[in-house]
């Protein structure tokens, strides 16, 4: 034996081996264990999912089968307008520009359309649909609408309606009317920017042709005397009529390009000097129409409402150009909706989907089940160690505590315990 070597202590060894080998054993131990516990609730584990798959699938014969109807249709096309082209011309700044303006996706747009109450409350009134859905109020019945419309934008562009119902006939005529519906609706408001002039102009039209049977009758009530024959009232007034009328147009003119452009806009700037050269002509107009009308007073009455009548006149004839010209643009935005599919009554039902139901069913008592065996046999392992069955019984007092039932039962438990 060499006296420099320390001496080794075999209990010492055998006992670190002993420490280092425990965790291998538990751990095969904890695996065997649950491989028994699943073996020894085999048959809980197996017919108590396929039971409730059984039951599930059973329950579904009794749910009322529902069909859905689905439309897809392209809505307008917008071309790009001068303002647009000046926006995008300015690059990064133009995306700020039109990001500010809140510019979104035509698409996005008229998905909102169809999910506003205009449109809901128009089918609604169409279809009964508050008896249909047996609702109380208007308000029920456009949640009940929303929860069986379901109204999507795709990448392509296209917009599809898809109706869930009870009847497949119903579900196609819901799916079309929905199109039907915005197609009213896109008529009455004004979306883009073409639409918003022809819109403009529209109105401004109406009421100058009111006021322009207007003046003509007031013109025909004048009556015509020597006087206002010898004034020769067309050619002094109609030039100055005229001027009037353009002043008021491009009056008018200008304050519709200001909701779409900017002052410093080249169009603009070229609209105002328009304007300038339009309001110095009038304002000669005015200091020579003494001299050539003359001081006669029996022709001034008929010349007065004569030059309203050609005043009113002119001013019609303006205003329908420029709404011919916005009712162009409009057409060539392509304005009209095109269906690509109309909904047809669906030959298949989509719900309920049994075999889907009984699955989802099977699956789910299945994982329940497990959890429950294995928490289970946790519990009987705990209870066998002093300190684990006496945290089990303070959990028993407190939950008896909580729910008001008297300790005395888990007392005496705790007595009885070896």
């Amino acid at each position: 034996m060499n006296l420099n070597e320390t001496p080794v202590d075999e209990n010492a060894v055998m006992a670190s081996e002993a420490r280092q080998s425990i965790p291998e054993a538990d751990e095969e131990i904890s695996l065997l264990d649950l491989l028994q516990v699943i073996a020894d609730n085999l048959r809980l584990l197996v017919l108590a999912p396929l039971a409730v798959g059984v039951l599930a699938l059973g329950y579904t014969f009794t749910l009322t089968p529902s069909f859905n109807a689905i439309t897809k249709f392209m809505p307008p096309q917008q071309q790009q307008s001068g303002a647009a082209a000046m926006l995008a011309g300015l690059g990064a700044l133009g995306g700020l520009a039109g990001a500010a303006t809140g510019l979104k996706s035509p698409t996005d747009q008229y998905v909102a359309f169809l999910k506003s109450n205009s449109v809901q409350d128009a089918l609604i009134d169409r279809f009964k649909l508050t008896d249909r859905y047996e609702s109380k109020f208007r308000a029920d019945t456009r949640i009940k609408l929303t929860s069986n419309v379901q109204i999507v934008s795709g990448k392509d562009g296209l917009i599809s309606v898809d109706v869930s119902d009870k009847d497949p006939a119903f579900a196609a005529k819901l799916a079309n009317a929905h199109v039907e519906e915005l197609r009213t609706l896109l008529n009455r408001i004004a979306v883009t920017e073409a639409q918003q002039r022809r819109l403009f102009f529209e109105n401004q039209l109406n009421k100058t042709k009111d006021n322009l049977v207007k003046a003509e009758q007031a013109l025909k009530l004048s009556g015509v005397n020597s006087g206002a024959l010898k004034a020769n009232p067309q050619a002094a007034v109609e030039g100055l009529a005229r001027l009037k009328a353009g002043v008021t147009a491009q009056e008018i003119k200008l304050s519709s390009m200001r909701g779409y452009l900017t002052e410093s806009a080249p169009d603009f700037k070229q609209a105002q000097v328009e304007m300038a050269a339009l309001r110095g002509q009038l304002a000669r107009a005015e200091r020579e129409e003494p001299t050539i009308v003359g001081a006669s007073s029996g022709a001034s009455d008929y010349i007065a409402k004569f030059r309203d009548f050609k005043y009113q006149e002119t001013l019609f004839e303006l205003f329908a150009k420029q709404y011919e010209m916005a009712r162009l643009d409009e057409s060539r935005e392509g304005s009209v909706i095109q269906v690509l599919d109309t909904a047809e009554p669906p030959e298949r039902k989509s719900k309920p989907k049994k075999a889907q139901i009984a699955l989802i069913a099977t699956l789910a008592t299945g994982f329940a089940m497990l959890l429950f065996v294995f928490i289970r046999q946790a519990l009987r392992g705990a209870a066998q160690t002093p300190e684990s069955a006496e945290k089990l019984d303070r959990l028993r007092r407190a939950w008896g505590k909580a729910l008001g039932r008297s300790p005395s039962a888990a007392g005496v438990l705790v007595a009885n315990r070896p």
